[in-house]
């Protein structure tokens, strides 16, 4: 019943606000060429489903996104375990990875642009440097978290290396990886969709540029929709993967506490 009830206040918020823009716009209180209106938005939305025109622009997208975010998940998983685990070359690349955390990706984008031309590898690889440093920090960060104890007992009992990054490591830095996924899936469209904003032939982000150039504002919001659908839908798709492998972390209770 809680859940149900979040969900209707989640649906009468939106409702709502929709109502609330259709009305600005309809009374001229906010001006539709630059906001346009609701109804028109879910009506293109719904055309291009009907139609088919969207989907080839959503697996242009979906492509990109995914081997953005699946390479970008491992390397940053490996690296974060790599440098956790290893002290010193963790003291050595330190101020190199702080160094290339900070160079903000958007100025990569024409670069990759430039190296890889303006198909599927470009968007990837801006995609990879959002994803990458996300999964880095949040699993350095969780096998740094282990308690010192918990090692000291499972080397009493004779476990190798091997069996502390099985048994030890990998579960106390999986609920940090997987917080570093639902963010990175947000990173890995952003990716993707920049990219193709910037130049492409198909996509999500092309689409809205397109809308864009001919002053479309109807076309740039149902874009957006669009692009915001195709997120929560991935981020439920991983928070139901997160619950049914994290089955041993203790839910949390109505007042906030496990």
């Amino acid at each position: 019943m809680r859940g149900l009830r979040v969900r209707l206040w989640q649906g009468g918020l939106l409702l709502g606000f929709l109502l609330l823009w259709e009305w600005a716009s309809r009374t001229g209180r906010i001006d539709p060429f630059f906001f346009s209106y609701p109804s028109e938005i879910a009506q293109r939305v719904w055309r291009w489903f009907a139609t088919g025109e969207v989907y080839p622009h959503l697996y242009v997208t979906t492509v990109e996104m995914l081997l953005a975010f699946a390479l970008g998940t491992l390397l940053g998983v490996a690296l974060g375990l790599w440098l956790a685990l290893s002290p010193k070359a963790a003291a050595v690349l330190d101020p190199y990875v702080k160094a290339l955390n900070a160079i903000p990706r958007v100025v990569l984008a024409p670069i990759f642009t430039l190296w890889f031309g303006l198909g599927i590898l470009s968007k990837v690889a801006l995609g990879v440097t959002l994803v990458f440093f996300v999964a880095f920090f949040n699993t350095y960060q969780g096998v740094k978290e282990v308690p010192p104890v918990v090692l000291q007992n499972a080397r009493l009992l004779g476990a190798r290396p091997s069996h502390l990054l099985r048994h030890v490591y990998l579960p106390a830095a999986a609920s940090w990886i997987f917080s570093s996924l639902r963010t990175s899936i947000g990173f890995a469209v952003i990716g993707a969709v920049v990219g193709e904003y910037l130049g492409s032939a198909a996509g999500l982000g092309y689409l809205i540029a397109q809308a864009e150039g001919v002053f479309d504002t109807t076309g740039v919001f149902a874009g957006m929709v669009v692009l915001m659908a195709f997120v929560l839908v991935l981020d439920a798709l991983v928070g139901a993967v997160e619950r049914r492998l994290l089955v041993w972390r203790p839910k949390e209770r109505e007042g906030g506490t496990a």
